[in-house]
């Protein structure tokens, strides 16, 4: 992505957002398919929540910006819902690591509690939210994988898939 920050007349600023290809179209499709998106309007507004995320004093970081996009990219969003929280993850991560810097360079005890207190909260949601996006991706499953049975000699084995559906009793009443 190329971003340019144009500063109006009235002195305030005007963020534009570009894609970087040599076939402008071909480039929107791939960034649409790279976070998960059929739909041109999803496209633009995500790309507008990252450059927020990417805001650097009045102007957005260029670089920044593609750090987010690059994370949401990474995660290989399988639908809207999953780069919205894609999205939601950059956020955090880059507001995270501002704190981390922020903490870092804190010169009193009380500047440090308080960038301490906001980078654990921001720490915690980003751990929340990889938790949540595991749920998501699961849809409720969940799955024991048995990599090696031994069977005692007498002892009786089955072989395949074994459940037992919600509400049914088993032969003892349980």
């Amino acid at each position: 992505m190329k971003i340019a920050n144009i500063r109006r007349d009235d002195g305030g600023l005007n963020v534009s957002i570009e894609v970087d290809h040599p076939e402008p179209s071909l480039g929107h499709e791939l960034i649409s398919a790279a976070i998960g998106s059929e739909c041109g309007d999803f496209t633009r507004g995500t790309l507008e929540a990252l450059t927020m995320a990417a805001q650097k004093g009045e102007g957005v970081d260029e670089r920044l910006m593609n750090y987010a996009l690059s994370m949401v990219y990474g995660m290989h969003p399988k639908d809207q819902l999953e780069a919205t929280l894609g999205v939601q993850m950059a956020a955090v991560q880059i507001a995270t690591m501002k704190a981390a810097a922020c903490l870092g360079a804190s010169k009193s005890t009380q500047a440090m509690e308080a960038h301490e207190r906001i980078f654990n909260r921001l720490a915690r949601t980003f751990a929340a939210q990889m938790e949540a996006l595991k749920r998501y991706r699961s849809k409720g499953e969940q799955r024991v994988y048995v990599e090696r049975v031994n069977v005692e000699k007498g002892g009786q084995a089955i072989v395949g898939n074994v459940g037992r559906r919600g509400g049914e009793q088993g032969e003892n009443g349980r």
